[in-house]
């Protein structure tokens, strides 16, 4: 909500032109990019994926660097796009990965609960 004060205060008197729009989805895209991207790169998992044990890997089972997190981000809006049958492959892959981690060469694993 922060990060959207600067397009709030530079569109608050005139309406916005399609550009200043277009800019600012632009950035926000680029805050989620950062958001995911830093969390699968710094321990592999996001705040959800660690309430549910789940762990971001390489096939390898090494952690991923910048460029797989951008391929991985990208492929995934081709998931969702193509009406969310990218995640749902799960469901019918014997791998249990979904479009975006077969193409990116990742997996998600699920870790031992802690004793």
């Amino acid at each position: 909500m922060m990060l959207s004060y600067p397009y709030v205060w530079l569109t608050a008197s005139d309406k916005p032109v399609l550009f200043v729009k277009t800019l600012y989805q632009l950035y926000l895209l680029a805050i989620c990019f950062l958001f995911y991207a830093g969390f699968w790169i710094r321990g592999g998992q996001t705040l959800g994926m660690r309430a549910w044990r789940l762990k971001l890997v390489a096939q390898n089972g090494a952690p991923i660097g910048w460029a797989i997190a951008v391929k991985r981000f990208a492929l995934a809006w081709i998931s969702l796009l193509c009406l969310g049958l990218g995640f749902l492959w799960i469901l019918f892959n014997q791998d249990k990965l979904a479009w975006h981690d077969r193409w990116s060469g990742t997996k998600i694993i699920l870790l031992p609960k802690n004793q």
